[in-house]
């Protein structure tokens, strides 16, 4: 059991590697190995859920086995906990569904060897960050991350912006690896160890000036790696370059990978949400991270851009519900961070299947898809509603916690931000839905069809995930969410399995109880009902539409409605199709200051957002030098 995550680890690494020696001339191949590298990872990593989740207990695993000596830790190690190995399910999950999806979207491209190598590569850094307890080894797996998703990004360089979006994720990216490695430096420096259960053990009670200058760095290093505004630029032009089952990746795990470094630092190693100044530092990032996102999204007209803000207005929720720094707080960052993977790895999925079918994701050339892809209409509804937080979804779930976190914490504006923002999401895909899926179809796309049926299987998993994550939060949180939350605020397990049993206890105290989540705290009292009720009122409308309710041309005017048509020579009237940049004009309108300069903003030019990213660490430093006791 204990040889379990360096092999779910090794085994895509080396995934990567056989495809380079076997797979660089046969399709075939590649994909085979592709597909058996990640479903043991996926079974390797699900195995351990009975042990470290329902058992509680810490898995260790020493490289060569070079074991502490005096209980001094000298070599590499991996210490999964529930919360490293919540996020190594959403890792490996994100990654099978992401193998399997490409399968079919990527045959029309070249020399997809490589893209099969950087993301196995992307994978096993991810798995190896989540799973490591050593502060270094994370950096190290930092950088193999940047470095594939720099690859992946420029994968269709023939693609117009491919190349310009993969240096601003090179430059951005090495700024947040610069950061993480001068303050692992300067931690080693003053605990002389690496083991980051050694760290937390040391660094309680046991802040110096340097110490938290470390801090001030990690933070800011993982923060960009996790997109949050002011570090997100490089995300957009990520996400809509690189197909869209690495934007699905991208979105799924390595975001999270950046959010699950954040909780380690600011709950493991630091102990630092005992400080109100730390916990007011993370509900400031969250906040504006979410209304910037949306607000970005709303003016967006092409479905991965306008995707890409609101996987960062998202991951905005998440970071707000951490700093909270309550169980229930932690608990809805946590649910929310699993429900975010579920459906904007599913929204990236549809985008993917529109491109396919189309070659465009640009809104306003769309139109009626739903007509000749139903199933893909079916399923970007199911993840339009889960973003947007309606039920019986799994949005709605940890959504609703984060509001309650917000309000017992008392913070009733932040509680009004993020109900703001899900309204602006719901309107923002209603823009979607109606450019994309409804309205008038273009001529060109009257030949479309469905995608195949490989792309087909991972979105209606995505999709099921969806309503069953939303109909049983008490057994979510139960197995999955509750185990992390417990091993987040109760290091004392994490601590001990390198220090000794009872040395946690004696500096952290007894540990904290988590509470149930139960139908009553997720904010309804039967989900069933809202399922069934919303399988009743989507037949109604279906059975309306079928009938040709909808269709206002069908309804007689004095038995005879021909006067009433305009002629148009037998070509279609293009002014009937609104376009995804007129639906909210008008908001737009009354807000064109903001929006101009937002835009502005976001120049694209890479010298300013290098700019930004030093600027805000600067403003980190200074905040927790005056503000940290």
């Amino acid at each position: 059991m204990q040889h379990y995550p360096i092999l779910s680890i090794v085994t895509l690494f080396l995934g990567a590697f056989l495809t380079v020696i076997f797979g660089s001339k046969n399709e075939t191949v590649r994909k085979f190995i592709a597909l058996v590298a990640s479903s043991i990872s996926l079974i390797l990593v699900l195995m351990l859920i009975k042990p470290v989740m329902i058992e509680n207990n810490v898995i260790q695993y020493w490289m060569g086995n070079w074991r502490p000596i005096h209980d001094w830790a000298i070599g590499i190690g991996l210490e999964v906990d529930s919360l490293g190995l919540f996020f190594g399910i959403i890792a490996v999950v994100t990654i099978f569904l992401s193998i399997v999806f490409s399968f079919r979207y990527t045959e029309k491209d070249s020399e997809t060897d490589k893209y099969y190598v950087l993301f196995l590569m992307l994978s096993g850094s991810v798995l190896g960050l989540v799973f490591t307890g050593d502060l270094f080894n994370m950096f190290v797996m930092i950088e193999i991350m940047t470095f594939a998703a720099v690859g992946l990004t420029a994968f269709r360089n023939y693609q117009e912006g491919a190349l310009e979006a993969a240096l601003k994720y090179l430059v951005l990216g090495s700024i947040g690896s610069s950061l993480v490695l001068a303050g692992t430096i300067t931690i080693y420096s003053q605990v002389h160890t690496l083991n980051m259960a050694q760290i937390s053990a040391l660094l309680f009670n046991n802040l110096t000036p340097s110490t938290l200058f470390a801090f001030a760095l990690l933070l800011a290093g993982y923060s960009l790696k996790a997109f949050v505004v002011p570090f997100h630029p490089a995300a957009p032009d990520a996400y809509m370059s690189a197909p869209s089952s690495i934007s699905m990746a991208f979105s799924g795990m390595v975001n999270k990978a950046g959010v699950y470094a954040i909780i380690r630092l600011v709950y493991v190693l630091y102990h630092a949400m005992s400080f109100k100044s730390i916990q007011l530092l993370l509900i400031i990032i969250g906040t504006i991270t979410m209304f910037v996102g949306v607000t970005m999204a709303l003016a967006q007209n092409d479905f991965k851009r306008l995707l890409a803000f609101h996987s960062i207005s998202q991951i905005g929720y998440v970071i707000t519900a951490v700093g909270v720094s309550t169980a229930l707080g932690l608990t809805a960052g946590l649910y929310h961070a699993l429900n975010h993977t579920l459906f904007k790895g599913l929204l990236f999925l549809t985008a993917g299947a529109v491109f396919y079918a189309t070659g465009t994701t640009d809104l306003n050339k769309l139109g009626g898809l739903a007509k000749k892809m139903p199933q893909t209409a079916a399923v970007f509804l199911i993840g339009a509603f889960s973003i947007s937080g309606l039920p019986p979804f799994n949005g709605f779930v940890s959504k609703w916690l984060v509001y309650q976190a917000t309000y017992q914490a008392n913070l009733a504006p932040v509680t009004i931000v993020a109900l703001l923002v899900s309204v602006m999401t719901l309107a923002s895909f209603i823009k979607v839905a109606q450019s994309i899926f409804f309205g008038q179809m273009p001529k060109e796309f009257e030949n479309v069809k469905e995608v195949p049926l490989s792309m087909r299987i991972p979105m209606w998993i995505m999709a099921i995930l969806c309503v069953l994550t939303g109909i049983f939060p008490n057994f979510v949180t139960k197995y999955l969410i509750s185990p992390a939350v417990s091993a987040a605020l109760n290091v004392g397990k994490y601590i001990d399995i390198m220090m000794g049993n009872g040395y946690a206890e004696k500096i952290l105290g007894k540990p904290v109880e988590i509470p149930a989540v139960d139908y009553v705290l997720a904010g309804y009292w039967n989900p069933v009902a809202w399922l069934v009720l919303f399988a009743l009122l989507l037949l109604a409308v279906t059975i309306v539409a079928v009938a040709g309710g909808f269709n206002t041309a069908s309804l007689p005017v004095d038995g005879d409605d021909s006067k009433y048509e305009v002629f148009f020579g037998g070509e279609a009237n293009e002014y009937s199709h609104v376009k995804g940049n007129d639906l909210f004009w008008g908001l737009k309108y009354d807000l064109r200051h903001y929006f101009g300069f937002m835009h502005d903003a976001h120049s694209g030019i890479i010298n300013d957002y290098a700019l930004w990213a030093i600027f805000t660490t600067t403003i980190f430093i200074v905040y927790i030098f005056l503000l940290v006791p």
